[in-house]
């Protein structure tokens, strides 16, 4: 097993418990986004929204930073009404409204006090396919979690969720085998062309998987 990853305490096994999924322990998240990002990579995510399960193996990620990072909520006032979820405790859920359009979910990391979070940029959809179809009308599988707002909304995700625990009742992050480092892809950020963290922002998993 993966060093970090396992049951999280006596934290109930969720949605997945009966299949024998293990929840990701929360300590993980304890640690630079920077790491946590291509840790994420392979491992399952799922939301209990309106009373159904949906979910997918992640399969590209973005790590942001504090106030040197440009790109990051962070990088503004300080603490705000809007980032305070950004600034710990670690393990829980980051989501904000953008565009007028979409929301956006990230993990929160780093120790508490230091901005730290991960967004979710995409999915491969395996669990609850029929209720993302109702959720994105219109879109074939491949449209349905190819997006950070795209995943949000097939999986019921909105700003209820800003600042709730992971693994504790409504988004919740299982083990499953990682990629192979050889085909894990690194980047900079993407939509921001200057600054930014030292090392590469966003990690993506294998190219035959969903990818923004």
């Amino acid at each position: 097993m993966t060093p970090g990853i396992g049951r999280y305490g006596s934290a109930p096994a969720g949605p997945l418990g009966d299949a024998g999924a293990i929840p990701l322990s929360l300590a993980l998240f304890d640690a630079d986004p920077r790491q946590v990002a291509p840790a994420l990579l392979g491992r399952i995510l799922v939301t209990v929204a309106d009373g159904v399960v949906t979910g997918g193996r992640i399969v590209e990620t973005e790590a942001y930073l504090g106030s040197d990072d440009p790109g990051s909520h962070a990088a503004t006032r300080g603490i705000t009404a809007r980032n305070a979820v950004m600034y710990g405790p670690p393990g829980h859920a980051y989501v904000y409204f953008t565009y007028g359009n979409h929301h956006m979910l990230n993990v929160v990391c780093c120790p508490r006090g230091t901005a730290g979070a991960v967004l979710i940029r995409a999915l491969e959809p395996t669990i609850g396919l029929e209720i993302m179809s109702v959720r994105r009308p219109g879109r074939p599988p491949s449209e349905y979690t190819n997006g950070p707002g795209k995943l949000a909304a097939a999986l019921g995700i909105d700003l209820a969720d800003n600042g709730v625990r992971l693994n504790d009742g409504r988004i919740w992050l299982y083990d499953a085998p990682a990629p192979d480092s050889d085909r894990i892809a690194t980047s900079g950020r993407i939509g921001l062309s200057a600054g930014g963290p030292a090392s590469p922002a966003t990690a993506t998993g294998p190219a035959d998987a969903v990818a923004a």
